[in-house]
């Protein structure tokens, strides 16, 4: 069973849609994904602990990542940025604003920056 929510990402509502890969073939061999041509988001979604021990153990925590991921891809689309700029499509710096998103978040708010 999958569920879904609306974000708005710079004016544009994407829904997200949490689901298995065998609720959405396009999410076979994929954590998640970004549509930017129907404005969805995918992410796998996970329940409380791994029992698979070649797994991460608390895919709690994985499934917020992936969907933090993919949100900043789209937030990149919808400013203009993923299309035609190297920087803006490379995995490891959308990885980076994903994982550290969080905590910058955090000092920002200590600093009453936000």
């Amino acid at each position: 069973m999958y569920t879904q929510r609306k974000v708005n990402i710079l004016g544009t509502e994407y829904t997200i849609t949490m689901c298995h890969d065998s609720e959405d073939p396009r999410m076979v061999d994929a954590d998640g994904f970004c549509d930017e041509t129907t404005h969805e988001i995918f992410a796998e979604t996970y329940n409380g602990e791994s029992e698979n021990p070649n797994s991460k153990r608390n895919l709690l925590i994985q499934s917020q990542k992936v969907v933090r991921h993919e949100i900043v891809h789209a937030f990149l689309h919808e400013s203009g940025l993923a299309e035609n700029s190297f920087w803006a499509q490379n995995e490891e710096l959308v990885d980076w604003i994903a994982i550290q998103g969080p905590k910058i978040w955090k000092a920002w708010k200590e600093a009453g920056a936000v």
